[in-house]
This record gives C-alpha cells, sequence and structure tokens, in this order.
C-alpha cells in the first residue's frame, strides 16, 4: 500500500515535471507579449514592470494582422470542412462497399502520404498560375485539402470498419438512403475520429509558412506565418510586437482543441487500441 503511494507520487511529480516544460514557452510567450523589445533583452525571463496593451497597439497600427488573421481562419476552416466532407464519404465508400478495387484506391490515396507534396511544387505553381489562383486564398485552400486528404482517409476509414453493420442495415430497412444513414447513424458515432481529423488539418493549415509564402505576394493574402515577417527589419525585429502577434494567433488553436480535445484525445486512445 504504502509502495503504491509512493509510485503514484512519483507519476504526478513527473507529469508535474512534463507539464512545466510543455507551459513554459507560452507563459514566455505571453509575458513577452507585454515587454518591450528592450526589456526583453534585458530581462528576458522576468515578469514586466507594468502590463499595459502598447506592444498589441503597435502590432495592429504596424502590420495589417486583422487582415492576416481573417485571411488564416478562413483558409483553415474552409479548407478543414472540405476534407471532413469529401474523406467521410470516400472512407464510407471503401470501408463499406465490397468492390475488387477499393483496396487499390485506398492504396492510392495513401500513396499521398508517401510522396512529399513539396516536392512538386514548381509544377504545382505553374498550374495554379494557368488555373488564375496565384494570389488566391483558394489555391491555399486546395493544396491543403489535397494534402491532408490521404491521413483523414486512413483514420476514418479504420473508424468506418470497426463500427458494426447492423446499425446500417437496420437504418436500411427502414428505407434510409446511404446518404442519410452517413448523415443520421454513423457520423455521430464518429465524433472522436471526426474531432482528430479536424484538430490535425486545422493546426496543420494554420501554422503553415511554406505554401502562403510561394503562391501569395499579394499583402492583404498573407496569411499570420507570412505576414508576421514584415516585422523584422534589416537589422533589427519589434520583439513586442512579435510576441503579441503570436498570443493572438495562438488563440483560435488553443479554443479549437479545448473544445475538441476529449474527442482528439478518444480517437487517439481508439486508434491505439484498434
Amino acid at each position: 500500500m504504502k509502495q503504491s503511494i509512493w509510485m503514484k507520487s512519483f507519476y504526478y511529480i513527473v507529469a508535474f515535471l512534463f507539464a512545466s516544460i510543455s507551459l513554459y514557452p507560452i507563459i514566455l510567450m505571453i509575458v513577452s507579449s507585454f515587454k518591450p523589445t528592450i526589456e526583453i533583452f534585458t530581462n528576458p525571463l522576468s515578469l514586466p514592470k507594468s502590463f499595459h496593451f502598447q506592444t498589441y497597439e503597435k502590432l495592429l497600427d504596424q502590420v495589417p494582422f486583422m487582415t492576416y488573421f481573417y485571411n488564416s481562419v478562413f483558409v483553415s476552416v474552409v479548407s478543414v470542412l472540405l476534407i471532413l466532407i469529401t474523406t467521410s464519404l470516400a472512407a464510407f465508400y471503401i470501408a463499406r462497399y465490397t468492390y475488387w478495387w477499393n483496396n487499390i484506391l485506398f492504396f492510392v490515396f495513401l500513396m499521398g502520404m508517401m510522396i512529399p507534396i513539396k516536392l512538386g511544387i514548381v509544377p504545382l505553381f505553374i498550374l495554379m498560375k494557368g488555373l488564375g489562383l496565384t494570389n488566391s486564398l483558394w489555391s491555399l485552400i486546395l493544396m491543403y485539402t489535397a494534402q491532408g486528404i490521404p491521413l483523414s482517409i486512413l483514420i476514418l476509414t479504420g473508424f468506418f470498419r470497426t463500427m458494426p453493420m447492423e446499425l446500417e442495415e437496420a437504418a436500411r430497412m427502414d428505407g434510409a438512403s446511404d446518404l442519410r444513414i452517413l448523415w443520421n447513424v454513423v457520423l455521430p458515432l464518429m465524433r472522436p475520429a471526426l474531432g482528430t481529423v479536424m484538430i490535425i488539418n486545422f493546426i496543420q493549415s494554420w501554422n503553415d509558412f511554406f505554401f502562403p509564402l510561394i503562391f501569395i505576394t499579394n499583402e492583404m493574402k498573407k496569411t499570420i506565418p507570412v505576414g508576421m515577417l514584415s516585422l523584422f527589419g534589416e537589422y533589427s525585429a519589434d520583439w513586442g510586437a512579435l510576441f503579441a502577434g503570436l498570443t493572438l494567433s495562438s488563440l483560435p488553436m488553443l479554443i479549437l482543441f479545448f473544445i475538441a480535445s476529449k474527442q482528439f484525445m478518444e480517437g487517439l486512445t481508439a486508434g491505439a487500441v484498434k
């Protein structure tokens, strides 16, 4: 009994240490967002001498941050919605229909995880230019949707295949169509998998720097990762405003994770058990 108490205490201490290490950069970023640049260099680990929002006001004055923020939200939300719609339909078809080409189709989707999409950036740029989508947010949406489909297909197909067929057969006997079965019967039971897919793809599109740098040159079409580059000068950088921008840009991800964290953890646990 005493040994069990000591072991639990040890586990709690280890968990607390790992949590502190994980939260320290976030806390340091938030604290630094209230400091001017000179105070960040002179006292980087201390609390600010006075809490004020001058760095946030300076950020909004120097760059069109709210435009960057809107662009990032629009691109990420639309990309995630397209991924959820297309992959749920494709995964349902692959998992529930026993045609001979289903395994080949599944393998074709998985090849998207084996071949890095960034290797084809030159033909992709030529394609987007030919379609007239350069300097358009839809070029980013199409890229993130294509990039997120393979992993999402893998996750959702695995969940579909483990779900009992009896519920779908009962709904089909009542005259429900396949789309109605998918929408009213299957998807409500797939919330852990859908939450996992949503969080993974939202974070990937929200934090991406590469594709906006290639496809977007118009200042008012840039997303946050590329737009924040304007805070770096040739010889200096406004670190206070930069930390303020990083703090604001991290809020949507934190809110999304707190909302969907239960489904996300259930999805990862269920996937590990399977």
